[in-house]
């Protein structure tokens, strides 16, 4: 085994598969060099000696119940002592507190019970018991019940008043008795080692929210949380998504690889730790779920193969758990709010938004608007455009470059991503991740500003709709390849067509323009008469081999392959948008 850190908190828990833990506290020496303060933060250990020291019962009542508001929220109403006629109510500390029914006291039978009491929501008549019954009352009052502690805290008083009530009864009949006092004083050495035990569970109790604030203090996340409920226990802590994936490991002993169990296996542990309240025990680990609102958010568990922890370890554990919680549900609300505004800048942008506005909302989500951008949509027939495929999409697009800004839009995802997709790479890992090839992907030109997202959402959307109606329609299609398809669709305007004329014609043109030649105009002439070098000579009014030889220079300059059919068509419809359309500018 390796060495592990302090362990503060240790014992040993039931070694069954799936348990609830054991709350048995472990005995702790009772001798710290503390001071007393902080030893007996209630002063109960001094209130003790006092009681015991006091020769008559209502004076051990009035100091018990002045000591009431020491222990907590708490007033001591009135204080009763058992008569031969009945009770009579000590005078003192409750003589100006008419609020109590002597009457409803009486009616109680010497029983414990709740008294009615205005502007209280909690009173409680705390019988004061010995040897032969009924010693008396202690009515205390609160505007709310008492937690576990204060239960505690309440009953312990009651305990010493009554033990130091019977003392002074007992001594001028019995003051020889020395087993009557020996008794006593076991009742009085019991409640003083569960005093005891009381503020050891309340130091490490204090330890352990301490650590936890202090973790809060700094915005510690998961890892802050683990290495102090590992520092805390002594156990290696971990936490794991709801499939079993680890996020976080402190402690020694890690597994490399982490194994990852069975979506079978992780799903019915899961509803088997949900049946319990509080952490379990699943073989070697103690596992608490993180559930803040019911929502399951992952699994902080403690390794503990030697089943040494004890009720601390799970307190130190449930806590951590509540940090958690609280952490996660954080970070899950943080990510919805980013997302829903990342989706609100993209939807804005595809649609046309102020370029100083889209730049500051850009930047406030973490994005930077300054650089290329390409518009991406996606495709998929028979996946509906929820929150799953998209984040399919997402992880199939996730580059070395920025995250993308990511929406849908009528049954489809799209996407502003720096990164141009590596020809079908998006398409195969969708397909691969979605398990059918059937879907279609639509790529942009790069867009340099952000008022040309508009455009080029138009453009993707045109290549995904080339594809979707070809021979092939699966795969991915880029706007820049569409060639003649890319003015062949509606909405195209004078800059489109000027852009397919620059791309095909662009380096004839420039050519004409330096040397003075016609062979752009030799090449529109050449597809007007159909290919013929006859009639194409002839409408030139040149030589053949002077045609012949101003061809070989167009293939030449602009590195096009006259004899292919594709290239061809392109070449002849912007040869005749250059001259119709576009005047036949250079």
């Amino acid at each position: 085994m390796a060495s592990h850190p302090s362990r503060r908190l240790s014992a040993h828990v039931s070694d069954q598969e799936v348990t609830r833990h054991p709350s048995n506290t472990a005995s702790t020496e009772r001798h710290d060099p503390r001071p007393l303060a902080a030893l007996d933060p209630h002063g109960l250990l001094v209130l003790s000696h006092t009681l015991f020291a006091c020769a008559e019962q209502s004076e051990i009542v009035r100091l018990a119940m002045r000591h009431v508001s020491a222990l907590g929220p708490y007033h001591a109403e009135a204080g009763y002592l058992a008569t031969g006629d009945g009770l009579s109510r000590v005078p003192g500390h409750d003589a100006g507190a008419p609020t109590v029914d002597d009457a409803r006291m009486k009616e109680l039978g010497e029983a414990d019970g709740s008294v009615s009491l205005p502007e209280r929501s909690w009173n409680w008549a705390f019988g004061l018991r010995g040897v032969g019954g009924l010693l008396g009352y202690i009515v205390v009052s609160s505007h709310s019940g008492p937690d576990e502690q204060g239960h505690f805290l309440l009953s312990t008083l009651v305990g010493l008043t009554s033990a130091a009530m019977s003392l002074a009864a007992m001594r001028p009949a019995h003051h020889d008795n020395a087993g009557e006092l020996s008794r006593l004083r076991a009742e009085r050495d019991t409640a003083l080692r569960q005093l005891d035990t009381m503020r050891s569970k309340l130091h490490l109790q204090k330890t352990v929210h301490e650590a936890l604030a202090r973790v809060a203090a700094r915005g510690g996340g998961e890892d802050a949380i683990t290495q102090a409920l590992y520092d805390l226990t002594g156990l290696s802590a971990l936490v794991e998504d709801r499939f079993g994936n680890l996020r976080s490991w402190a402690g020694p002993d890690r597994p490399d690889p982490y194994p990852v169990p069975s979506s079978t296996y992780q799903e019915e542990m899961l509803r088997q730790v949900a049946r319990e309240a509080g952490p379990v025990r699943v073989k070697d680990r103690l596992i608490a779920l993180v559930r803040p609102r019911g929502d399951l958010l992952g699994v902080l568990a403690i390794e503990d193969p030697e089943m040494t922890a004890n009720e601390h370890t799970v307190f130190a554990l449930d806590h951590a758990q509540r940090s958690l919680a609280q952490e996660l549900m954080h970070m899950r609300e943080l990510t919805e709010v980013e997302l829903r505004l990342r989706r609100q800048l993209i939807d804005d942008l595809l649609e046309g938004t102020n370029e100083t506005s889209a730049y500051a909302r850009a930047e406030a989500v973490g994005h930077d608007l300054q650089r290329t951008h390409y518009v991406v949509v996606v495709h998929w027939p028979g996946n509906a455009a929820d929150d799953a495929f998209t984040r399919a999409v997402e992880q199939a697009t996730a580059t070395t470059a920025a995250r993308p800004l990511i929406t849908r839009r009528g049954g489809r995802v799209v996407l502003l991503t720096e990164a141009r997709p590596a020809d079908d790479a998006v398409h195969a890992a969708l397909a691969h991740e979605l398990g059918t090839p059937d879907g279609a992907i639509g790529v942009s030109s790069r867009c340099d500003s952000p008022d040309g997202f508009p455009r080029c959402y138009q453009e993707a959307l045109r290549a995904l709709e080339v594809r979707q109606n070809s021979r092939q329609r699966s795969g991915t299609t880029f706007f820049d390849d569409l060639g003649l398809y890319r003015i062949l669709g509606p909405g195209n305007d004078l800059r489109e067509l000027e852009g397919f004329v620059r791309e095909w014609l662009g380096q004839l043109i420039d050519y004409d323009a330096r040397h003075d030649t016609e062979l752009v105009e030799t090449l529109s002439r050449y597809f007007d008469c159909g290919g013929n070098y006859d009639d194409a000579a002839a409408a030139l009014t040149v030589h053949r081999s002077t045609l012949r030889y101003r061809l070989q220079r167009i293939r030449e300059i602009s590195d096009r392959d006259l004899t292919d059919v594709d290239t061809r068509l392109n070449l002849q419809v912007a040869t005749r948008v250059w001259k119709i359309v576009l005047g036949g500018r250079r």
